[in-house]
């Protein structure tokens, strides 16, 4: 489809569809990695979704993947777990993710990030472990503080946004930069002076 074609009679459902399939697929990785015994949890846009949603709920943004952190020593088992759910392993570009299947999307697939380690080598610190995090109601996501170490590690647009929002729902306030060492504080600062972007 381009974009000059006429808008499809479906339009509203396909949106509901694309929530639907995130949120499905995380659930079935949640299962799939608890039902193995494999610690994990969800990091990203669907923590950050799922700490929103405790206070705003038409605050949550809508995210196209889902992002997991994991032991690299579980990486086998975590393999083996989400192989029974039906997802493939794959590799690219130095990325470790799973596809929902034969024919998916890189794009909307379940992102790993590894316990411990940097994400890029420039990065400041490394990953938050497994352990920093809460069995939420539908799945074990990283508590807030990791969160938003996390998110002021990677500092992308997005990430900023995430910020933001948590700071507009009092998530995050003026007494939190002292937490981080620099440059996550001064990051942080920045967030804060103008949370409304």
């Amino acid at each position: 489809m381009r974009v000059t074609d006429p808008w499809p009679a479906d339009i509203l459902d396909r949106m509901g569809k694309a929530v639907e399939k995130v949120t499905e697929r995380l659930h079935r990785t949640a299962n799939a990695l608890e039902a193995a015994r494999v610690p994990y949890a969800v990091i990203g846009g669907n923590a950050v979704g799922a700490w929103v949603a405790k206070i705003d709920e038409g605050a949550v943004r809508n995210t196209r993947d889902v992002d997991i952190l994991i032991r690299r020593a579980d990486l086998e088992a975590a393999k083996t777990a989400m192989q029974t759910a039906g997802f493939i392993f794959e590799n690219a570009a130095g990325v470790d993710f799973f596809l929902d299947g034969p024919d998916a999307k890189p794009s909307e697939g379940v992102h790993l990030l590894y316990a411990g380690e940097k994400v890029r080598p420039t990065d400041p610190i490394p990953t938050p472990d497994v352990g920093e995090s809460e069995q939420g109601a539908a799945f074990r996501v990283l508590s807030l503080e990791p969160l938003v170490r996390m998110k002021l590690v990677a500092f992308r647009r997005k990430d900023q946004v995430h910020l933001q929002d948590m700071t507009r729902l009092g998530l995050i306030d003026a007494t939190w930069p002292d937490r981080f060492p620099l440059p996550l504080a001064d990051r942080l600062r920045e967030i804060l002076a103008d949370p409304d972007g």
